[in-house]
Formats: structure tokens, sequence, C-alpha cells
């Protein structure tokens, strides 16, 4: 069999984590497998696991993708725009796909929470715009998230 070129192998690496994005936002993490990545990409599964070992190994190399679409639609110009934006986005399912992920990694020994970009780097653009109110608003929007996404209380909470 002859040798891929880097850029044959850059571009198969790229298929295969645009995939796993779409998959990750579309259906979730634990959705997300070496078979459905396989059936959509038409790369096997022993070559996706060739360059990706381990399932988190995706959300390593997609974390920081993940944190731009979740801030993308955020106005961190003041702390009524902010929670505006936010409950707006929360309507959005990738804006939810990515809360979910960030919760269903909380407690998981497999990546460092605190290292989650999509949430801190929220809290640090909230920081640097607002200060030690605008990083307090983003951990109770995260919180009020939670309650939303599980039904636990209606979508006004954020408002």
């Amino acid at each position: 069999m002859a040798k891929r070129s880097k850029v044959q192998t850059k571009q198969t690496v790229q298929q295969i984590l645009d995939e796993a994005m779409k998959q990750i936002l579309d259906h979730g993490y634990d959705a997300m497998s070496y078979s459905t990545l396989s059936a959509a990409t038409g790369i096997s599964r022993t070559g996706i696991s060739h360059h990706f070992p381990r399932k988190i190994d995706f959300l390593t190399r997609l974390d920081s993708r993940m944190a731009e679409v979740f801030i993308e639609r955020l106005d961190f110009s003041s702390v009524q725009a902010l929670q505006t934006t936010w409950k707006q986005s929360l309507e959005l399912a990738n804006f939810r796909a990515i809360i979910r992920l960030f919760f269903s990694l909380c407690g998981s020994q497999q990546i460092n929470i605190n290292r989650y970009q999509a949430i801190s780097l929220a809290s640090e653009t909230a920081f640097s715009k607002m200060g030690d109110q605008g990083r307090l608003l983003v951990n109770a929007l995260v919180g009020q998230s939670a309650l939303v996404l599980c039904g636990v209380v209606e979508g006004e909470v954020l408002g």
C-alpha cells in the first residue's frame, strides 16, 4: 500500500473532525462513535482510530471550535445584552449541545472541565468586559441553563 502524503493525511483528519463536530452538535457526544463516523465519512473505524485512539481525543481537538460556535452569538457589551443573547442562543440546537456536553463532562476523569473552552472563554470574555460581575453572570447563566435543559424550569428564568 502506498504511503499517504502529509496533505492527504491532513485532509483525512479534517474530514473526520468536521464530521465529529457535526455529530456532536446534532446528536450529542455520547451518540457519536467510530461506527457513525465511519459510516458518514467512508473512512474505516481502524483508520479513524489511527488518528484518534480515544474518543476524548475528538473533544481535545474540537474544543476551540466549539468555543467559537458557543460565544459567537453572545453580546458581552452589557449585563442585559449578555442575558438577552444567552437566552436567545439557548433556543439554538448547537448552543444547547455545547452546554449539554459541558454538563456531561462534569465529574469525568477524562477531561479537565476547567479547561473546557466554551464556558471558560465566555467567562473570561465577560470578565474582561464587565469585571467580576460578568464572570458571576456567566456562572449564573450556566446554572440556569442546566435547569432549563433538564426541564426543571421554563426558559423565562434567564430573562
